[in-house]
């Protein structure tokens, strides 16, 4: 699944996307630690694996997902 960087907490490590039909999905610590990421800015492009019930990792589209 994929999706753009609507918000980021660098405080908290969590923040949301939205999709590419518009809707907006949450994300927590445990899935931006889960993407070996630093950073993320609002705008970018990223990849998600999601378990049906939340978002489990979150990286950039051209990395790949643990």
């Amino acid at each position: 699944m994929q999706g753009t960087v609507k918000d980021f907490d660098t405080a908290t490590a969590s923040g949301s996307v939205l999709l590419d039909d518009g809707s907006e999905l949450p994300f927590d610590a445990e899935a931006f630690a889960a993407g070996g990421l630093r950073l993320l800015r609002f705008g970018q492009r990223v990849n998600l694996a999601h378990d049906g019930a939340r978002v489990t990792a979150i990286t950039l589209s051209t990395l790949p997902l643990p």
